[in-house]
């Protein structure tokens, strides 16, 4: 499936998203962001797992900033709120999602891949929030996401200086938790999610939609809803299989 500058397709139950827009390095406008949206929707359904990866060198520039110039204060304030809303289905949905990365990894697109759980970087890879220097401010979830990754001080220093992070610093600051030859990060974000779509899909959801959620609670709170989702994922039939697995010695061997 194709749409927008945005593929779609699904292997082994796990789904393929492609930003494809390589003459204008994958900048995003907002009906390819509409267009991701529609495509996690689907994979929710019908996969068990899904990367996120760019056709050509870059990961993503950023946002068309054409487009973004022609907005009036109220447009942008929709399209940060449409953003928003799609960002959160990939964080806090049903299923585990990877970013490929290599070349550019700015703004929108650093906003994007940071919605994700596991980002695998190539030695290609380098990451920035040039936003300061554009005169504009981070829309697609990065002063929440992003700031988590990396720590506000270092998000405040890439935002008002444009520094740029190459692939080893960005594994450093935990913006990416692999990185890999260059051209390779395909390749191993593929490995990865085949390997977590076996997991129980009950486990898969429950790690992927309850951390952000526990993290943005107090103590308490948090504890009590860790409780509840581990009464409820160990009843499931995932977690009785991986039990009698692990039991008989039958278990898969740890990465």
């Amino acid at each position: 499936m194709r749409s927008s500058h945005i593929s779609f397709e699904v292997r082994d139950s796990v789904g393929f998203i492609g930003i494809d827009r390589a003459e204008k390095r994958n900048a995003l406008k907002q009906d390819m962001f509409e267009t991701i949206g529609e495509f996690v929707n689907i994979a929710e359904q019908e996969c068990r797992a899904g990367v996120i990866f760019s056709h050509g060198p870059n990961f993503s520039a950023g946002l068309d900033l054409g487009e973004h110039r022609e907005r009036t204060p109220l447009d942008t304030f929709a399209a940060s709120r449409r953003q928003g809303v799609i960002m959160d289905k990939i964080e806090k949905g049903r299923i585990p999602w990877l970013a490929a990365l290599r070349g550019a990894v700015i703004g929108a697109g650093f906003e994007l891949a940071a919605a994700t759980h596991i980002r695998v970087a190539d030695e290609t890879t380098y990451l920035a929030l040039p936003e300061g220097r554009r005169g504009i401010f981070v829309g697609g979830g990065g002063s929440v996401r992003v700031s988590r990754l990396i720590g506000v001080a270092r998000m405040t220093d890439m935002m008002l200086t444009a520094r740029v992070v190459q692939a080893d610093d960005a594994v450093a600051m935990g913006a990416a938790q692999y990185m890999v030859p260059a051209g390779d990060s395909l390749e191993k974000a593929t490995e990865l999610a085949h390997a977590i779509a076996e997991n129980s899909s009950v486990s898969n959801e429950a790690i992927v939609a309850a951390l952000p959620r526990i993290r943005d609670m107090g103590h308490d709170d948090g504890l009590y809803l860790e409780s509840a989702i581990a009464s409820l994922v160990q009843s499931s039939p995932g977690a009785t299989d991986g039990l009698e697995d692990f039991l008989a010695k039958r278990a898969r061997p740890l990465q």
